[in-house]
C-alpha cells in the first residue's frame, strides 16, 4: 500500500490486506523494539527511527511508556532487537553524582523504564544500538562516565555539540577510529554527522571501545567488545532517511544481528538444550539459591530463563584427597550432602525446575515451561572403595560420573601427576562394568590417555568426555588428541567441549569463535554426531563474550553465521549427549 494511494473502500481494503498477506508467506522480519518517551499522557517517538528500522528491513515495535517491569520484560522477550532513542538529559543521580547548573529537563521515570529495558535486553543478549541518549545511557549503564553538560565540563575548547537545523542536515564531522566495528559499516576517518546534544560520553565503560570521536575529542561512538551492542551520540535516522546509505547501514546492522539473534531465539523454543557440565554446587558452603540471581554465580535459575537453556548437569564436585578408608568414607558422606542440597533447592523451585532422569523427563520439563537439572558426579572418588554406591547413586539421579579428577584415585589414573596403574586400576575396571550395568555415563574429562583407552576398551557402552576440548588446537593435557577424537567417536560416544580459557587457546585469548573452531575441529575431524557443549561454568569455565548461562546463546548464533542448520544445532546442543545417556539407560 504506497504513501497517498489509499482505497477509500472497506472491501478493498481487506482484500489488498488479504493479498499482501498472501505474498509474504513465511517471510519474517525481525522485531525491533524502540524506546518512547512520554508526552501529554501519550508514549511517543519520531517516525525517522521507525522509518529508519523500515528501510533497513526490520519490524519497528514501540516500547510503550510503562513501569510495570513484569510487562517489560514480557515484551522484552517478545524482540529480536533494541534501538535506544534520543531525549532529554539522563540523571546524574544514577551516575552518583549531584545535578550540575547546566543540567537541563530530567525525567526521571523515563530514565528508570529505559534503564530497565536495557538490561533485560543485555541480559538476553538481544542486539543493542543507541543513538544519542541511548548512547550515553548505554555508556551509564555498563559503568562508564557521563557529562552533564559538555561546553561547562569538557576541558579546552568545544565545537558546537547542539545543532539548530533539522537533524537531516550535517553539522560537524567525527572521527571514525580504523578496525571498529563502526568503521566497516560506514568507514574509517572523517564523516560528517549532526549534533543535537549538550550531555555526553566522557569515560567509555569497561568491556566498551571508543569508534568514533569529535574534532574537540568529545566521544561520538562506542561498541561493546564482547556483545552486540553498539551506539553514537549523532541522529543517524535523520540522513538515513533522506538517503544517507552509509547511516543507514548502521540500522542495516542492527537488523542483520537480529535476524541472527531471531533464529537463534527460534531453535531454543523449538529443540531442547543442555550444558553437560557446571560445579555450581561448590558454591552451596557460600549459601547459595539457584532460585535467585546471583552475580557470584555463572549460572542460576534467571540465568537460565535469560539465555533459553533447558537443561543443567549439575556435578557434586569432590576435590582428591587422602585415600585410606576414614577419607573414603567421608568423600562419600560429602557427595551423598552436596546431593541431598541439590534436592532441596529443586524441590524448592519445583514450580520452575525439576530433576530430570531421563530425555523423556527433560522434554516434559521444557514443555511445563520449567528448566531441568540432571545429577552428575565429578569424581569417582565419592563411591570411595565400596562399589555398591554406584547403584545407589544411580537410584539418586545420578546420569554420569567422571572416573577422576586433578590426582589418581582407587580407579584410575589421573591426566595430572605420575601413573600409577598406567590406565585404570582393577577395581577401576570393575567400577565401569557396574556403571554399564546399573546405566550410568562413564566420563572420561580428566583421564590420563592410558586409563581413557582403558575405560574406552573394557566398557560395553559408548562413553564421554563431559567437558574437554580439542588438543590439535590447544596443547592441554585435558583435551582429547586427534585419535581419542575418533576413537570415541567410533564407539558413538560425545565429547562436550569445555569453556575453560586454558583449554580453547594457549594465548588467552579466547572468544566464541574460538570455541566454534574446536567443535568444527570434531565435525570435520568425525561429523557433527560427535560434539556437544559442557560449560564448566562456576568451575573455572567462561570467556568473553561467554561468561554465564545468560550468554550460552552466543554460541548458537556464531554456529548460526557459519551455516549450521536447525537439524545440527540440535544434535550439538543436547541430541548427541542425550543419544548416549539414552543407551546406556536402556542398555542396562
Amino acid at each position: 500500500m504506497e504513501k497517498g494511494n489509499y482505497p477509500t473502500d472497506l472491501n478493498d481494503l481487506f482484500r489488498m490486506t488479504d493479498e499482501e498477506i498472501l505474498s509474504s508467506g513465511d517471510r519474517k522480519k525481525p522485531l525491533i523494539g524502540i524506546t518512547t518517551y512520554e508526552k501529554d499522557g501519550a508514549s511517543c517517538v519520531a517516525n525517522l527511527y521507525v522509518n529508519s528500522v523500515i528501510l533497513a528491513g526490520g519490524a519497528p515495535v514501540l516500547i510503550p511508556f510503562c513501569d510495570d517491569i513484569a510487562l517489560l520484560s514480557e515484551i522484552v522477550s517478545g524482540l529480536d532487537g533494541l534501538l535506544l532513542t534520543g531525549g532529554g538529559d539522563i540523571s546524574p543521580l544514577f551516575l552518583n553524582e549531584e545535578p550540575h547548573p547546566k543540567l537541563q529537563d530530567v525525567d526521571l521515570s523515563r530514565d528508570c523504564w529505559e534503564f530497565a529495558v536495557l538490561r533485560m535486553a543485555a541480559l538476553r543478549q538481544v542486539p543493542i544500538l543507541g543513538i544519542c541518549r541511548g548512547h550515553q545511557l548505554i555508556n551509564a549503564a555498563f559503568g562508564g562516565k557521563n557529562y552533564q553538560d559538555i561546553p561547562s565540563q569538557h576541558t579546552g575548547s568545544v565545537i558546537q555539540h547542539s545543532q539548530k537545523q533539522s537533524r537531516e542536515f550535517v553539522s560537524h564531522t567525527v572521527m571514525v577510529k580504523p578496525d571498529t566495528l563502526l568503521a566497516s559499516l560506514i568507514g574509517d576517518g572523517r564523516v560528517a554527522v549532526n549534533s543535537i546534544h549538550h550531555q555526553g560520553v566522557r569515560e567509555v565503560a569497561p568491556g566498551f571501545i571508543e569508534s568514533a570521536v569529535a574534532p574537540d575529542g568529545v566521544n561520538e561512538g562506542m561498541e561493546s567488545q564482547i556483545a552486540s551492542i553498539f551506539s553514537v551520540q549523532w541522529h543517524p535516522e535523520g540522513l538515513a532517511c533522506v538517503g544517507n546509505k552509509k547511516m543507514l547501514g548502521l540500522f542495516c546492522h542492527l537488523v542483520k544481528e537480529a535476524e541472527i539473534y531471531a533464529r537463534a531465539k527460534g531453535f531454543h523454543f523449538r529443540h531442547v538444550s543442555l550444558d553437560s557440565h557446571c560445579d555450581t554446587p561448590m558454591f552451596f558452603p557460600e549459601k547459595i539459591d539457584i532460585g535467585v540471581r546471583d552475580d557470584r554465580l555463572k549460572i542460576d535459575l534467571p540465568k537460565m530463563m535469560d539465555g533459553k537453556i533447558d537443561a543443567e548437569c549439575m556435578v557434586a564436585y569432590l576435590p582428591q584427597k587422602e585415600r585410606d578408608a576414614a577419607a573414603s568414607k567421608a568423600a562419600t558422606q560429602r557427595a551423598d550432602e552436596i546431593l541431598a542440597e541439590l534436592k532441596r533447592q529443586i524441590s524448592l523451585h519445583h514450580d520452575r525446575v525439576g530433576q530430570a532422569f531421563s530425555e523423556s523427563d527433560l522434554i516434559q520439563l521444557k514443555q511445563a515451561g520449567k528448566k531441568a537439572i540432571f545429577l552428575g558426579i565429578e569424581n569417582g572418588y565419592a563411591i570411595g572403595k565400596d562399589i555398591s554406591n554406584l547403584s545407589r547413586y544411580r537410584d539418586l539421579g545420578v546420569v554420569y560420573m567422571t572416573l577422576c579428577h586433578n590426582g589418581n584415585n582407587d580407579i584410575c589414573d589421573s591426566a595430572s601427576g605420575i601413573p600409577e596403574y598406567h590406565g585404570l586400576s582393577d577395581f577401576g575396571k570393575d567400577v565401569v562394568r557396574e556403571m554399564n550395568r546399573v546405566g550410568i555415563m562413564v566420563d572420561l574429562s580428566h583421564a590420563s590417555e592410558e586409563s581413557f583407552y582403558d575405560a574406552l576398551n573394557i566398557s560395553s557402552m559408548p562413553i564421554i568426555a563431559s567437558h574437554s576440548s580439542c588438543r590439535a588446537l590447544c596443547d592441554h593435557r585435558r583435551n582429547l588428541t586427534d585419535d581419542q577424537i575418533v576413537a570415541l567417536a567410533r564407539k558413538g560416544g560425545v565429547i562436550q567441549i569445555c569453556l575453560y580459557q586454558d583449554f580453547l587457546t594457549s594465548d588467552g585469548s579466547a572468544d566464541v569463535k574460538c570455541i566454534v573452531d574446536h567443535i568444527n575441529h570434531v565435525v570435520r575431524l568425525v561429523g557433527v554426531d560427535y560434539v556437544g557443549i559442557g560449560s564448566d561454568f562456576d568451575g573455572g569455565g567462561g570467556i568473553s563474550g561467554c561468561n554465564a548461562v545468560n550468554e550460552l546463546i552466543n554460541i548458537t548464533k556464531e554456529l548460526i553465521r557459519q551455516g549450521y542448520s536447525d537439524n545440527d544445532l540440535a544434535k550439538i546442543w543436547g541430541g548427541n549427549f542425550l543419544r548416549v545417556m539414552n543407551r546406556v539407560q536402556q542398555g542396562c
